[in-house]
């Protein structure tokens, strides 16, 4: 027998609360393999089964309020295996009914694996998509009770609770696209297809990675526009409400979404914010991206988008303006600068914005932060990731450009007293001076949009800071820290 208890999340995080169970009693599950999902006031996250086993018993209900290191489950050995115990029939029916009553949505948010997205091309956005399926679904001859066999037999990974929604729809898991991590198919998959009658609905892998406010990239656009029929449709919200024919329709809100709302108006009701803007030549960068990517994506297995570049570039700026790197503390009459760089990267999910830190990001190459950025983001929409990777960040990044925002008004991430908006990269005729004097050339521009707290950073500062991080986008030679 092994306990549950539920693990230090986090320095300052002390409880947390069940939102759902993935298991139920009697079910077998493997090492690592998660058994409930926590909210806490920093995030979501799951909690991973530390033996496999079979789970004896469940000590919480959704929505009891757990503390740090009290039991929440009790896992017993596994059975040991039978000889015959393929050869009924039985074994080839669907999963039991307590298994199919399992409240798995482990990959309900899995639908975005990608961090490094791409506004014109889908090309970049698989940096996750060789993420390793679920453990459990391998092994033996019988599928886990995460898996389930599509019209092939071959094995698709799906949760108890997808699978019993399409047997009641009628429909089987050869009827659905996947797009969750090692093909898993996720509970919006299901439902996807249940809402097309049975037709595999078009899932949002790629439109919806091109909302991440994680690392974008924006890829040239063909020479020649593409004809208006020709034209990908722009990604849809990832919130979609079943009206059911009324007219309105009131929900309560998700925790994640009242932390956000929480957050988002003691930032404005607590700092002073303003928004200070510069347009920068992103062509070297463009031009470098172009002639590289492919190289770097086969050494680095991440894609090389303009947004660690950019965040090279902000890393090696910020020494020369700490203000822009502090926390201010009013009530105390303190200031504190840091001298490290706790990246934060802003990630669209499903359930809200969400803003993990890349700690020490000021001794990150250009590779590692592609990497770095690319597992946060993954680790953020799967729910791995961990309080502590949300908390402490000192500066952010957030790319609303990604799905082609031109200009932004970012909300600071208090205690930092700056944020920066990476806006779309758009061919533009402008002005070019040369030893041959001024002409009109197309290039590839952008604005930096950033955000301050004016109690701590005058205009002066942020108007230094953004043209010193202007200059080094412009004139710095990244080739040479790409590798490839």
């Amino acid at each position: 027998m092994a306990d549950v208890e539920l693990p230090q999340l986090g320095e300052s995080v002390t409880e947390g609360i069940i939102t759902a169970w993935l298991v139920e009693v009697g079910d077998e599950v493997d090492v690592d393999q998660p058994i409930a999902e926590i909210s806490t006031d920093k995030v979501d996250t799951e909690i991973p089964s530390p033996v496999a086993g079979v789970v004896q018993e469940l000590r919480a209900e959704v929505d009891d309020t757990i503390e740090v290191g009290q039991v929440i489950a009790i896992i017993g050995d596994a059975p040991a295996d039978d000889e015959d115990a393929g050869d009924g029939d039985e074994d080839e029916e669907e999963p039991s009914d307590q298994a199919t009553d399992d409240a798995d949505q482990a990959a309900d948010d899995a639908d975005e694996p990608e961090a490094d997205t791409d506004q014109a091309t889908a090309e970049d956005t698989d940096e996750t998509s060789t993420e390793t399926p679920a453990k459990g679904s391998e092994g033996g001859s019988r599928p886990s009770a995460a898996a389930a066999a599509d019209a092939s037999g071959e094995p698709v990974l799906t949760s108890p609770l997808v699978r019993r929604l399409l047997r009641e729809a009628g429909l089987s898991a050869n009827d659905v696209k996947p797009t969750g991590p090692g093909g898993r198919i996720t509970r919006d998959d299901a439902e996807r297809a249940i809402a097309a009658g049975g037709e595999a609905a078009p899932s949002a892998p790629d439109a919806a990675e091109a909302t991440a406010g994680a690392a974008p990239s924006v890829t040239p656009p063909p020479a020649v526009p593409a004809a208006p029929s020709e034209r990908q449709r722009p990604p849809s919200s990832p919130t979609q409400v079943d009206f059911g024919g009324e007219r309105e329709v009131t929900q309560q809100l998700s925790r994640v979404r009242k932390a956000i709302a929480n957050s988002m108006m003691e930032s404005l009701q607590t700092t002073a914010q303003l928004t200070a803007a510069v347009e920068v030549d992103l062509t070297s960068i463009m031009n470098l991206r172009a002639a590289k990517k492919d190289a770097f994506k086969a050494k680095e297995g991440a894609s090389l988008s303009p947004l660690p570049l950019i965040a090279r570039a902000v890393c090696m700026v910020m020494p020369r303006h700490p203000v822009l790197n502090s926390s201010i503390d009013t009530d105390d009459g303190t200031v504190t600068y840091h001298n490290y760089i706790n990246l934060g990267i802003a990630v669209d999910t499903e359930r809200g914005l969400l803003v993990p830190n890349l700690k020490d990001a000021q001794d990150l190459t250009v590779p590692a932060l592609a990497r770095g950025i690319g597992d946060l983001a993954s680790r953020t929409r799967n729910k791995k990731i961990q309080p502590d990777e949300i908390s402490g960040g000192t500066f952010t990044l957030t790319n609303t450009g990604s799905v082609g925002t031109l200009f932004d008004t970012p909300i600071l991430n208090p205690p930092e007293v700056a944020i920066l908006a990476t806006c779309a990269v758009e061919k533009r005729p402008v002005v070019v001076s040369d030893a041959y004097g001024d002409s009109i050339a197309i290039r590839w521009m952008s604005y930096l949009c950033l955000s301050y707290d004016h109690r701590m950073v005058d205009g002066a500062d942020a108007a230094r800071f953004l043209q010193d991080l202007k200059f080094m986008l412009e004139t710095h030679d990244f080739a040479a820290e790409i590798g490839v």
